[in-house]
């Protein structure tokens, strides 16, 4: 029995449809690969969020 091999598409149909809705490879993305500008919007939402939260938790404690 063969093996195949996970990321060849089965036909050129699947082929097609995984480059026209951009399925995704299995390949990762990685923040150093992000444009600088959408990396600083992630930076300072999830820093954000973090600061929020800290600042919640301190709160609810005083």
């Amino acid at each position: 029995m063969p093996h195949y091999r996970q990321d060849r598409p089965i036909n050129d149909a699947m082929d097609h449809k995984s480059k026209i809705e951009g399925y995704p490879t299995g390949k990762g993305a990685s923040m150093s690969q992000l444009p600088k500008g959408i990396r600083w919007i992630g930076y300072v939402l999830f820093g954000g969020i973090g600061l929020m939260l800290l600042v919640s938790l301190i709160s609810s404690f005083l």
